[in-house]
């Protein structure tokens, strides 16, 4: 189903979700909870990430790590279009397990663009194995490419990184347990023993979000969570947090390109 340009692909792959984009929009800063994948195929694009900002043009494979904040706008008038797969942790756990030989701690994407033409040839025979609706593409095949590209793009990091100040952790943990939750600034605060000015300061550089900010974004992914999984629309909004399904919907029109409803459609 489509809104505007935007179209998701049934995947035959658990754990995946595949994309076809070709459109203007300028995404706002926002986060996934899923490693992502892609190639521009047409146009370029500029865009915040862990690294700074980086510009992707056509042919480019272009990556996301689970968490990380980042945004989109085209550069040039006529938008951009690409190709890409979004893969829940757990889709990919085994894989990197497997290149690693089980021993990094974990991984992740080191180039959140990168001028590549392997590693785009690879992710654009994985995006058909995964989506070909009449099966012309074997398991093996797909696993194999999967491999591969990972291969060539994560990097791995024996250990873990180190983990944010007590007081933060402590204000990401009470978010991440119940977003949708009423809070205030001054609770987060409170539970950390520091000050607002603090717990947005630490906050800021620990997340690259402001609490409310990294709230938004967790309420969004349990929203589309719960779409995907046939909630309607407007008790996701209210489950989530959301004043209302409009309020919800503009934030994941902000963030993701699409309405709620064309992504529930999508997702039947």
């Amino acid at each position: 189903m489509t809104q505007g340009k935007f179209k998701i692909v049934s995947a035959r792959m658990r754990g995946v979700d595949a994309v076809l984009a070709d459109t203007s929009h300028t995404f706002g800063r926002h986060t996934h909870d899923q490693f992502g994948i892609g190639v521009i195929l047409r146009g370029a694009q500029r865009s915040m990430s862990a690294r700074g900002i980086v510009e992707a043009e056509a042919g480019d494979v272009i990556t996301v790590n689970p968490g990380e904040v980042h945004d989109g706008s085209p550069l040039g008038e006529n938008g951009r279009a690409w190709q890409m797969l979004y893969f829940d942790p757990a889709a990919v756990a085994g894989a990197i397990s497997d290149l690693t030989e089980g021993s990094a701690g974990s991984a992740e994407f080191s180039c959140p663009a990168l001028r590549d033409p392997a590693s785009a040839a690879c992710l654009l025979s994985l995006f058909r194995a995964v989506t070909d609706p009449h099966g012309g593409h074997s398991e093996i095949e797909g696993r194999e490419n999967l491999l591969r590209l990972l291969s060539r793009l994560i990097e791995r990091r024996d250990q873990k990184p180190p983990s944010a100040p007590t007081a933060i952790g402590r204000a990401r943990e009470r978010i991440d347990d119940d977003p949708s939750a009423p809070l205030s600034l001054g609770e987060l605060a409170a539970i950390g023993g520091v000050s607002e000015f603090q717990l947005v300061r630490g906050f800021s550089k620990a997340t690259g979000l402001t609490p409310h900010a990294y709230l938004v974004q967790r309420r969004l992914q349990r929203a589309r969570q719960m779409i995907a999984g046939g909630t309607t629309l407007a008790d996701a909004a209210h489950a989530c947090g959301f004043a209302d399904q409009s309020h919800m919907t503009r934030l994941f029109i902000r963030a993701y390109g699409m309405s709620p409803g064309v992504y529930a459609a999508a997702m039947k």
